[in-house]
């Protein structure tokens, strides 16, 4: 494994276990949380339009592209009824799916962006991956913690964050010769679950925690990950 890749996939595993030390352990008001969570939202709307879904459209079949995003906001909704029923309505849960169904896609196109990609354009995308994980992290694990076990919680934080890492891993070595087409489907799934997760967790509940501000870290989060586009474009 090169040093770019190992600080590449180091750097983005260690925000989102920062970030949910941060939240779990860490003195964070309702209505920072909520800014934090919503500021991930606007960065992860960027995401899933700009660099999952918006790739398919433009060289895949429109309509395959559109049945995948569609798949993957109903597996999303699915997903995050059953984490409801089980943990329950506040659990944080929800987040922690969230961050799952987006992450491991976008991991695999992180491993694969990383072959033979300039400094810049790594940059840009793992500046995007950290902005949206970071706070959603914090936001979702402080959520799991007022019910949960701490010292459990932050294990399934630290096992997901593995489980990115890994996705990582397998989008450097073992999809390079994928072809592009498949890639882009994996990626337009992930996009619909990203939309699913921003209406079903992401935005009512930084509503719910910092009610009108969380419109203006929204629009701040969605300016950040644009800049970062257009430094990889």
């Amino acid at each position: 494994m090169n040093m770019m890749t190992s600080i590449v996939i180091l750097v983005v595993s260690i925000a989102l276990i920062a970030g949910a030390v941060w939240g779990i352990f860490g003195n964070i008001s309702k209505k920072t949380e909520g800014f934090l969570v919503a500021l991930a939202g606007g960065a992860l709307l960027v995401s899933a339009l700009l660099e999952l879904i918006q790739p398919a459209l433009e060289s895949n079949s429109i309509f395959i592209t559109l049945t995948t995003v569609f798949i993957g906001a109903i597996i999303f909704t699915g997903l995050d009824y059953l984490i409801k029923q089980k943990w329950g309505n506040n659990s944080g849960g929800g987040l922690l799916a969230a961050i799952t169904l987006d992450g491991i896609p976008e991991n695999l196109a992180l491993g694969v962006a990383l072959i033979g990609a300039s400094p810049l354009s790594v940059a840009a995308l793992t500046g995007s991956i950290l902005l949206s994980n970071l706070p959603e992290a914090a936001g979702g694990a402080k959520e799991m913690a007022q019910s949960h076990n701490k010292i459990k919680v932050l294990f399934i934080w630290v096992g997901t964050a593995v489980i990115l890492a890994a996705a990582a891993l397998v989008g450097h070595y073992l999809l390079a010769d994928v072809e592009q087409e498949y890639l882009n489907y994996i990626k337009s799934f992930a996009g619909g679950a990203v939309i699913a997760s921003l209406s079903l967790e992401v935005f009512p509940t930084s509503f719910k925690k910092d009610r009108y501000w969380s419109g203006i870290a929204t629009t701040i989060g969605l300016i950040l990950a644009l800049f970062l586009h257009t430094l990889d474009a």
